[in-house]
């Protein structure tokens, strides 16, 4: 109920003018108009409460029109006093209105040519063909886990990480319920499963979830805060439940633990993490359970076993570059492969963190997949590992580029963020979100009507995948499957241009395996630290 006066101020304002405006008219005889402005605005300030569309009207009655109607004149405010529309901060206009128009159904074209400078550093672009294909179907797929016993048909888009606790029960609910409707993954968080990632009736299906395992073991942790066998199976088996991930770090804050202080701790978020309410929650900043590549690799395998055979794999932002190397070892060594690898960029976003951590810390997106994808080619193991990224993945040129670079599937938090409702007020860790997305406040979150911005991250999906299917139509191409470094072309200079498979090495199959014989040395990164990385431990040997 906090906050609950200066949100509706302006509601209760116009009532109060209204009655009294009112009552004076009748005792004086004048002063009509006043009555009548008043009354229109509790009128607009009621309907806004009223309607289930848009999550700020119903959070800031009257007040939020302002915004709207600041909103329709900023292209020619920004045009000739602020920055432009293409200018991420982090996204730009451009790409949240994109997301928006896609969600609502409304026209998402744009008249008279791009806003880009096509001739600034690092443009992209993808080569289309002469003779365009025909796609017949939107609906882009991957078998993951194809040799286990559970294997998954995903969509190639599916939501990212964020938990219960960092987002609302009616986002979550709303993200899942989407989910579901369009088909695709729903990534738990590593706060684990809570009754909002599930359906309200038993009869009812739920959304596909990815159980995110992070280091506090939310969800399958003992009293102490290890890893419990039984506990995890308890969730892993539920059908909902299709793939298992296990998080070593997120690109907005690698390397970095948190601690939920106690007076959080509600109720609902003690139950879905399994911890009890009104106390600290730490989450470490590394694992209890393995301390060693093969350690991690020997976990993923005893997962998989205890959910009865469900895809499972890891998640990490690249940091040093011999520590993934000698996970790679450790598969070649012990023969136990992860069923999928998610690489989270460095651009990637969180609730909350420190700025020296977003900025700074955790390699890149494109950069740590090109890494990831051609250790696993070197090693002839890419076939056996799937590959999803995240990081700034809105578009569907944003899921071109990332799948040409070397991704199976891609994933998006603040998408479908956007797809929610998000504004980027970038108010994430005050628990004032004013659209009720990224709060635990029930007033504010009561403005997100589920079923409506269910249908809304659905639609989202649904209309990025067409506009995949045009791109790779216009490549001609088939599935997105068919990418590669070659199809996607980058500005390095005002006169200079070069394919994707040009700006960075790519590896041979096999080509860090002792009994292949190069005719040329291995890249740098390579050379420098596949020798001395480990798979009995995470430090080199220098």
């Amino acid at each position: 109920m906090r906050n609950f006066p200066v949100r509706y101020l302006a509601l209760i304002i116009a009532g109060f003018i209204f009655v009294l405006s009112l009552m004076l008219t009748m005792l004086l005889g004048s002063g009509w108009w006043l009555v009548i402005i008043s009354g229109a605005l509790t009128a607009v300030g009621i309907a806004d409460i009223s309607q289930s569309k848009r999550a700020l009207l119903r959070n800031y009655p009257i007040l939020a029109h302002f915004r709207y109607m600041f909103e329709s004149v900023r292209p020619e405010i920004r045009q000739y006093f602020l920055e432009d529309d293409a200018a991420p901060n982090p996204f730009s206009r451009n790409q949240r209105s994109l997301v928006y128009q896609r969600a609502k159904l409304d026209i998402d074209k744009r008249p008279f040519g791009t806003q880009l400078d096509v001739y600034q550093n690092d443009y992209e672009w993808i080569n289309h063909s002469i003779m365009p294909s025909k796609v017949g179907s939107h609906d882009f797929r991957i078998t993951i886990g194809a040799d286990r016993t559970q294997p998954y048909s995903a969509s190639i888009f599916n939501i990212s990480a964020m938990s219960f606790g960092a987002l609302s029960a009616n986002a979550i609910r709303a993200l899942n319920q989407g989910a579901q409707k369009g088909r695709f993954m729903h990534d738990t968080g590593e706060d684990s499963i809570s009754r909002y990632h599930l359906p309200e009736n038993d009869s009812e299906p739920g959304g596909d979830l990815i159980w995110e395992i992070g280091s506090g073991y939310f969800g399958c942790r003992t009293e102490h805060g290890s890893f419990s066998p039984e506990k995890f199976a308890a969730n892993a088996t539920l059908p909902q439940v299709k793939m298992i991930e296990v998080k070593l770090s997120q690109g907005a804050k690698p390397g970095h633990g948190g601690m939920l202080p106690g007076a959080k701790v509600s109720v609902e978020i003690a139950r879905a993490r399994g911890v009890p309410e009104g106390t600290d929650c730490i989450s470490p900043s590394s694992h209890s359970a393995f301390d060693t590549p093969i350690g991690l690799l020997q976990f993923i395998a005893q997962l998989r076993d205890l959910s009865g055979g469900k895809p499972t794999g890891f998640k990490l932002a690249i940091g040093h570059p011999w520590e993934f190397f000698g996970i790679v070892k450790a598969m070649l060594h012990t023969g136990i492969t992860p069923d999928f690898i998610v690489i989270d960029g460095g651009e990637g976003g969180t609730g909350a963190a420190p700025v020296e951590f977003t900025d700074h810390v955790g390699v890149p997106l494109q950069e740590a997949l090109l890494l990831a994808h051609n250790t696993l080619v070197g090693a002839k193991l890419r076939d056996k590992v799937k590959l999803g990224a995240s990081g700034k993945i809105v578009s569907a040129f944003d899921i071109v580029r990332t799948l040409a670079l070397g991704a199976d599937w891609c994933n998006s938090a603040r998408g479908f963020m956007f797809a929610l409702g998000c504004i980027q007020s970038q108010s994430c860790h005050t628990d004032r979100c004013p659209t009720g997305i990224a709060t635990q406040d029930a007033m504010r979150q009561r403005a997100l009507v589920v079923p409506d911005k269910a249908e809304r991250v659905a639609n989202f999906h649904q209309n990025t995948l067409k506009a995949l299917a045009e791109l790779i139509a216009a490549a001609g191409l088939n599935h997105p499957s068919q990418l590669r470094p070659h199809h996607l072309v980058r500005r390095v200079s005002t006169n200079q241009v070069k394919l994707a498979s040009a700006l960075l090495p790519y590896l041979e199959p096999g080509q860090l395996l002792s009994e292949f014989n190069p005719e040329t040395a291995l890249p740098e990164v390579f050379a420098k630290y596949w020798p001395i990385a480990q798979a009995e431990s995470f430090n080199s040997i220098h």
